[in-house]
C-alpha cells in the first residue's frame, strides 16, 4: 500500500467516524434527557483526521451550525492536517 492509498484510507474512516458521532449527537439532540456528545469531543475527532467528516456533519445534518467555534476549529483542522502535509512532502 503507498502512502497516497494509506493516507485516503485514514482519513475515510477518521471522517466516517466523525460523520457517526456527529448524527449520534444530533439524533440525542432531539431526544429530551439522552446523553449527549461532548463538544470537545466532536472538536476532538475533527483535529484527529475526521474534518471531512465533521464538515459533512454540519452541512448535511445541520448541526452545530449555530457555533461558530465548530465551524473555525473544524476549518483549523482542515489547515492543521494540510500544513503539515505541504511541509512533510517538501521537505
Amino acid at each position: 500500500m503507498s502512502l497516497l492509498e494509506g493516507a485516503v484510507i485514514f482519513y475515510a474512516g477518521m471522517s466516517l467516524i466523525t460523520l457517526v458521532i456527529y448524527a449520534w449527537d444530533k439524533r440525542a439532540s432531539k431526544r429530551p434527557g439522552a446523553q449527549r456528545v461532548r463538544e470537545r469531543t466532536l472538536h476532538l475527532w475533527a483535529f484527529a483526521g475526521g474534518f471531512a467528516g465533521a464538515l459533512l456533519g454540519q452541512v448535511w445534518l445541520r448541526h452545530k451550525t449555530r457555533h461558530a467555534s465548530f465551524a473555525v476549529l473544524t476549518g483549523l483542522a482542515l489547515a492543521a492536517h494540510a500544513g503539515a502535509w505541504a511541509w512533510w512532502l517538501t521537505r
